[in-house]
């Protein structure tokens, strides 16, 4: 089975002069179903006023993709094995650092979910036994370098 996934990405210079390196890094995510995200730099990347910290930026938008795969396998596999799960949710981050080479890139990404069930009675093995299923399935975790942690609170 083949898929394909469709994002575009618009960025418009308007009267900035460009050139100077001063001009805005916002821009524009738009989806398949029509959902227009807000983008920009990091504001650890390019500083204030060219990067727009409220904006979503690539970074984030990427540790977010890995926790979001990562739950919905979750979800459906614990949904799978009669679970009643009420809520989840996962606090995750990455971090960015160079390599030996001095090449950035988001090395680590640490999930930490917290779910919770009215009535969930699962040992701390078998949810990470869940989670580890979860996180073999994942595409996204499956498609990057990056290593994953998986921090279990019960």
């Amino acid at each position: 089975m083949v898929s394909e996934y469709l994002a575009k990405i618009e960025w418009q210079r308007g009267d900035q002069v460009f050139t100077d390196n001063k001009y805005s890094r916002a821009h524009t995510w738009e989806f398949d179903g029509g959902l227009v995200v807000p983008a920009s730099a990091s504001p650890d990347i390019v500083p204030l006023p060219y990067s727009l910290e409220y904006n979503v930026d690539p970074e984030e938008a990427f540790v977010a993709a890995i926790s979001s795969c990562h739950m919905l396998f979750f979800l459906s596999i614990a949904g799978q094995k009669g679970l009643l799960i009420d809520r989840y949710i996962d606090n995750a981050y990455g971090i960015m650092e160079k390599d030996e080479s001095g090449i950035s890139s988001i090395s680590k990404v640490v999930l930490r979910p917290e779910v919770t069930g009215s009535a969930l009675t699962i040992s701390t093995e078998d949810l990470q036994a869940i989670h580890t299923k979860a996180h073999s399935l994942c595409f996204i975790a499956n498609s990057v370098k990056s290593e994953i942690s998986i921090e279990v609170a019960n």
